[in-house]
């Protein structure tokens, strides 16, 4: 699944600027496709194919990409166009949902402002806190 339009070919100029840099000679005489695919273990047809233009997708061959290159893995899954940015910070950063709160914190977001039924509701839910689930009761009286 190609994620944006001329992922797969923004991906080969990204591809071919690493390899560059890292001095393979990239010609028709060059051999350096042949050497990088050697030195990375990653055939030489698809280190052509990602070289021409035609993608990855195989997360196998990207993995192996990123430690030939040694650039981070998410690096090189955004610039294949397998994933965000954002996707990657959510990876990285999950949402760890709700946070608890306490029963003086849960009386304000119910609106509850006069201070007796403040005191009912806080001490009620702290009771309910410390009393057992039905089910652990009734085995506890078994």
């Amino acid at each position: 699944m190609e994620r944006n339009k001329g992922s797969a070919q923004d991906f080969s100029v990204w591809l071919r600027d690493q390899l560059t840099r890292r001095g393979y000679d990239l010609g028709s005489r060059g051999g350096g496709q042949t050497r990088f695919a050697e030195e990375s273990g990653i055939g030489r047809a698809t280190v052509s194919r990602m070289l021409g233009g035609q993608g990855a997708t195989d997360t196998r061959v990207l993995a192996q990409l990123a430690a030939a290159l040694e650039v981070p893995l998410g690096e090189v899954l955004v610039r294949a166009g397998i994933a965000t940015d954002e996707e990657l910070g959510r990876i990285a950063h999950p949402d760890p949902g709700p946070r608890p709160i306490t029963p003086e914190q849960a009386a304000d977001e119910l609106g509850i402002s006069d201070e007796q039924a403040r005191r009912v509701f806080v001490s009620m839910v702290k009771t309910l806190q410390r009393t057992p689930p039905p089910t652990e009761q009734r085995s506890a009286e078994q």
